[in-house]
């Protein structure tokens, strides 16, 4: 029979079809090949630079200059940004309605040299690639036009990801807070309101406990699917210590969150191959402003960011844009199971 099951942060519902369901190998994807080979044609690779904007910072080999070769990660402007730097919100009204300029910040993080097209980099190398990342936030959380700063990966032309394939990631640093991370703000707080507990730190606590939605685990860091997972194979991976903001991580620790990250890619690769997904990390936003927004005064205790795999397996289609509602004809459950079997061997 089909489920409903209520997200217990944002009280979202989600159908777990079970009339719909599939075994888990049925889900087995593939990303489309590329069109050209390794450095042809392609912006990102080393010794391109010139095809793309001057870069804003990058990890280089001692001597390198920039916009050469010689650099390990490269964070440059997005050619086509949603959001562009320069300039004044100039915030203003037109009858009922409220406009501003699109300011803010579109980036790129070229997350390699090389032209690596299937899976993601190996562990040393997302160390150096979220070290940069958090850098860069940092450096961003300087400009008081900046409310919040979305990291984001779109893999595969069903994600959204497009012909080029090198690996690659964006940051997107909004004036404005985002409606989906202020509804987690609500339900997070609302929940520490009455418990006086952070929500995903119970969410840990239960799921180690009943160890059927657990992937694996670090030190320092927790893969889990989440109980009313939006699509199959969804994936969530959180600090089991509580942290509100990604870009405080300890950089002791991003090696561990880099070695799990690789760790459950790989274990999701093994059941449903070069899967298409998005990436999409939540972190806590900006709170230059605490005197005018009090409700975020508790934020640094009831907020915990996260990092979610979204694999692309399933379409969206009228109901869910209708109703609010998604459908996953797979239970997390069964997806964990299947995630974690072949490597119990």
């Amino acid at each position: 029979m089909p489920e409903l099951r209520r997200d217990p942060v944002i009280g979202r519902w989600v159908i777990i079809s079970t009339e719909r369901s599939k075994r888990p190998d049925q889900f087995l994807s593939g990303v489309e090949k590329e069109e050209f080979a390794r450095g042809e044609k392609c912006p990102f690779c080393e010794g391109n630079e010139s095809m793309t904007p001057p870069e804003i910072a990058a990890l280089r080999n001692p001597g390198s200059k920039p916009n050469t070769p010689g650099w390990d990660v490269r964070v440059i402007p997005y050619k086509f940004p949603l959001l562009i730097p320069e300039g004044d919100l100039n915030r203003h009204g037109h009858g009922m309605y409220d406009i501003m300029d699109a300011i803010g910040a579109h980036e790129i993080v070229v997350e390699t040299p090389d032209h690596q097209c299937e899976g993601v980099p190996p562990a040393g190398q997302l160390a150096k690639i979220f070290n940069v990342v958090i850098d860069r936030i940092a450096d961003l959380e300087k400009d008081a036009r900046i409310k919040y700063v979305l990291l984001i990966k779109n893999y595969g032309r069903a994600a959204g990801g497009g012909h080029i394939k090198h690996q690659r990631m964006q940051l997107v640093g909004t004036p404005v807070n985002l409606k989906r991370v202020k509804e987690e703000l609500v339900g997070t707080k609302q929940y520490y309101d009455y418990k006086d507990r952070c929500i995903f730190c119970d969410i840990i606590k239960q799921e180690q406990a009943a160890q059927v939605r657990v992937i694996l685990e670090s030190k320092y860091f927790i893969a889990i699917m989440p109980f009313a997972s939006r699509f199959p194979f969804e994936t969530w991976i959180l600090p089991k210590e509580h942290s509100c903001d990604f870009y405080k991580t300890p950089k002791d620790r991003v090696c561990d969150f880099a070695d799990l990250v690789s760790q459950t890619f790989a274990r999701l690769r093994k059941v449903i191959g070069d899967f298409p997904h998005n990436v999409v990390l939540h972190s806590a936003p900006f709170r230059r402003d605490l005197g005018k927004r009090r409700y975020w005064e508790t934020i640094d205790k009831d907020y915990h960011w996260h990092f979610e795999i979204l694999p692309i397996l399933t379409r969206v289609a009228g109901f869910e844009w209708g109703s609010g509602f998604y459908i996953n004809p797979l239970p997390p459950e069964d997806a964990c199971k299947s995630v974690r079997e072949p490597n119990q061997e």
